[in-house]
């Protein structure tokens, strides 16, 4: 292999000093005045490249200050947190200003396909690199212009309920009513089901009373009307309050109940019904069924 890289090397030297000699050959060759027209044409289009490149940078530099600031406008109508809206727009500012530097080069006559894959490259690098990240980004971006969900509102979430205390770029963070701080990454959230318990103002209410088999339902039922028509937290509208016998199960008759209330009234009202009914049922005869099992004994 030596000798052919030597001969290589020695032909390419032998081209780029033949090269020279032939420029050397053809200056000597020319007078004073036509080397003075030659550096006179190289300068004009030295200073016509320049101007060129100055006129592409100024203009380029206000557009893009005029991108970024209808960008801006735009997250501010939408009430964008201001953490995203600031590196947004500093993405957007970095990734135009590499395209006007490839631009003023090839103004410049300097072959940019190597630029053009050098960047293409990092950025399929980087972007495997940070593929979940980014996918929590662009998802806590999603949350943010869309808003499914605010600040305070109760949620369902990922197998995960709680109030959302904080939007991040990455994260949503939720609090349980245990009071455990849990943190959501922002793209399943974005992608997946979300339950909002507070998008809504009012909420229905739906429970389950049971009663033993031979006990008298329409009884049941008129006690059930007086128990909620003295809570004056149930509402009317949408809908008057509901109530049917759902079903005849194994070892009790089970009474659906359906009412309407406030979002904030939800949980107390349901406490509290479940305590009246308790109370009340055995006073008024009804009784509250035990899981039975009857066995047969058959003697041989």
């Amino acid at each position: 292999m030596f000798p052919f890289q030597f001969l290589n090397e020695v032909v390419a030297d032998s081209a780029a000093a033949k090269g020279v000699t032939d420029a050397l050959n053809s200056v000597t060759g020319m007078s004073a005045e036509e080397i003075k027209q030659a550096v006179s044409g190289f300068t004009v289009d030295i200073l016509i490249k320049i101007v060129q490149v100055l006129l592409i940078w100024f203009v380029g530099r206000w557009i893009i200050k005029r991108i970024v600031n209808v960008i801006k406008r735009v997250m501010d109508k939408k009430l964008v947190n201001d953490s995203v809206k600031s590196f947004v727009t500093s993405l957007i500012d970095v990734v135009v200003m590499i395209l006007l530097i490839i631009m003023i080069i090839s103004v410049l006559g300097i072959d940019t396909s190597s630029f053009i894959a050098i960047f293409a490259s990092a950025g399929v690098a980087i972007g495997m690199a940070l593929s979940g990240t980014l996918q929590n980004f662009a998802g806590g971006v999603m949350i943010l212009l869309f808003r499914p969900f605010k600040v305070g509102d109760y949620i369902e979430a990922q197998g995960m309920a709680g109030t959302v205390k904080e939007i991040q770029i990455f994260n949503t963070v939720i609090t349980t009513p245990d009071n455990k701080v849990i943190m959501l990454p922002n793209g399943p959230v974005s992608t997946g089901i979300i339950n909002n318990y507070s998008r809504e103002p009012k909420r229905r209410l739906d429970m389950t009373f049971s009663i033993s088999y031979g006990n008298d339902f329409e009884k049941a039922k008129t006690v059930l009307q007086r128990i909620i028509a003295e809570d004056a937290r149930i509402l009317n509208d949408p809908a008057e309050p509901f109530i049917v016998l759902g079903e005849m199960g194994a070892s009790s008759i089970d009474i659906i109940v359906r009412v309407w209330c406030n979002q904030g009234d939800y949980w107390g009202i349901k406490f509290d019904l479940n305590k009246k009914v308790y109370e009340t049922f055995p006073k008024e005869g009804l009784e509250f069924p035990f899981q039975t099992f009857t066995v047969n004994v058959t003697k041989e």
